[in-house]
Formats: C-alpha cells, sequence, structure tokens
C-alpha cells in the first residue's frame, strides 16, 4: 500500500508537468514560428520480490512513473500570406541567426550576446538600415555580422527577397545593394534550448551550427518572402492530450484515495 501511494503521486506530478506542455502549447497556438513541445513517460524503478530461477519468473512490483522527456517538435508549420517584403518563412529546415543589439546600435552588439537562433521571420528596418526581428536583434549574415541595407532609407527605391535568400535594394539612383541571408542547421535541432520570445540557443546536444555557407536552396530549402510560419501546433491533438492526461490525473488521484483506504482499514484492525 505503501508502495501504492507513492506510485500514485508520481502519477499525480508527471501528469501535471504534461498538462503544464499541453497547456503551453494551446497557448501559443497563434505564436508565429512557435514550435510544439510533447512531454514523454517511463517507468520508474521495479523492486525485486522474488528471484528468478531455471523454470521460475523474477516477481517484481513497479513503483510509479516518471518524466522521461519534454522533446520539441521542428517541424514545420502552415505558411500565412503577409504580402510584406520582410516577411520570410523557412519552408525546410533551418533557422535565422539572430543577436542582441547593443544599446549604442550602429551595427554593434551587446557585450556577452550570443548567437540566438528563430524560425520567427518579422523583420525590420531600424533607423540605420540594420535588419531586426521585434525585440531590437540584428539578422546575422554568413560571417555573422549585422545585415544593412544601406544607412540612408530615404534613397531606397525597392526591396526584393528571392526564395534563396539574395535581398537586392535598389535605390533612387538605380544602384543596387546584394544581401546573402544564410541560415543555421543543425544536426540535432531537436535539442536546441528554448530562450524565449521564439528564440533558442545551441547546446551540446544540438551541436553547432553546421552551415559554413551553404546557401538555403543547397540545402534543400527555400525562404519565402511575403509570408510568415504560423505555429506547428495541432490543436485537435493538444486536445486529445489535454483529456487523456486529465484522466491519467484523476486515475493517479483515485489510486491515493483507494490506497489511504485500505491503509485506514489495516490501522483499525488494531482497535
Amino acid at each position: 500500500m505503501i508502495r501504492s501511494l507513492f506510485s500514485g503521486v508520481s502519477s499525480v506530478k508527471s501528469h501535471q508537468v504534461r498538462m503544464d506542455t499541453v497547456a503551453n502549447n494551446i497557448a501559443n497556438v497563434n505564436t508565429y514560428g512557435f514550435k510544439s513541445s510533447r512531454t514523454t513517460f517511463q517507468d520508474n524503478l521495479n523492486q525485486l520480490l522474488r528471484s528468478g530461477g531455471a523454470s521460475v519468473n523474477a516477481a517484481q512490483v513497479g513503483t510509479g512513473t516518471t518524466l522521461s522527456a519534454i522533446g520539441n517538435n521542428m517541424g514545420n508549420g502552415p505558411q500565412q500570406m503577409t504580402g510584406r517584403t520582410l516577411d520570410l518563412a523557412i519552408n525546410g529546415q533551418g533557422f535565422f541567426k539572430v543577436q542582441q543589439a547593443s544599446p549604442d546600435g550602429g551595427g554593434s552588439v551587446a557585450d556577452n550576446s550570443s548567437i540566438l537562433y528563430t524560425r520567427e521571420g518579422s523583420f525590420y528596418l531600424d533607423k540605420e538600415g540594420y535588419l531586426v526581428n521585434a525585440n531590437g536583434y540584428y539578422l546575422l549574415d554568413e560571417s555573422n555580422s549585422p545585415q544593412s541595407v544601406g544607412s540612408d532609407l530615404t534613397q531606397i527605391a525597392s526591396i526584393s527577397i528571392d526564395k534563396n535568400g539574395k535581398i537586392t535594394v535598389i535605390n533612387n539612383d538605380d544602384s543596387t545593394v546584394e544581401i546573402q541571408l544564410t541560415l543555421a542547421v543543425f544536426n540535432n535541432p531537436e535539442g536546441l534550448e528554448r530562450k524565449g520570445s521564439n528564440l533558442f540557443s545551441q547546446t551540446i546536444a544540438s551541436g553547432e551550427d553546421m552551415n559554413t555557407g551553404t546557401l538555403p536552396s543547397e540545402m534543400g530549402s527555400e525562404i519565402n518572402s511575403g509570408y510568415l510560419e504560423m505555429s506547428n501546433v495541432d490543436l485537435s491533438e493538444e486536445f486529445t492530450n489535454m483529456i487523456t492526461t486529465q484522466r491519467g490525473y484523476q486515475a493517479g488521484s483515485r489510486i491515493i484515495t483507494v490506497s489511504d483506504t485500505l491503509l485506514e482499514e489495516l490501522i483499525n484492525l488494531k482497535r
């Protein structure tokens, strides 16, 4: 009965974590570039009651469940048309590389800021002509330098971006500026660490960025200008997970209640 109490507690705790994950997925169903999470369990240590032999199987009793992993689903989300040139969606593998700008701006990055990665492709031009995201992070090129279309924005006539990530800026005097976008790729993108604001950082599990200048088309990807990648959360799947998680939580709570009743009956035998 004591074992069953702890098994029930482990079930309740594990299902609570799964419900937290499901709730976060549903909350971000309309977050651009969001990647859903999935919680998996594994059985806990099994206690040996009787050793096995040549013709007798071992007798073991489980001690509940434990959290196995909370994995990231890095599958592509649907793309929504916006018609805005600097809205970019990646079709295929890869991440945009961004880095926090320093308070002084001017293309310099903040002290001790590391390169981060994102699938959210909503970019803007700051007052100095650098491409930045909604949080003011610079979009980096293949040499990890902030990308700029020029300091005099009043001279820009048009900006276009092709599927290979080449940005072409045409000025009023017919001069052009070309910038090549690059994407970061990882052996294990699911190993990236979430940093909030749709940003990820590399870890030992993810490995380092393997792209040393390969263009998006050369790695089977393309960049769609005028589109944004939506969240890859599947609401029907999440609601199903919510129901099964709720039932699992209720069952774990019931284990605790029934085990307590049995323990109470045992104590009452002494009276």
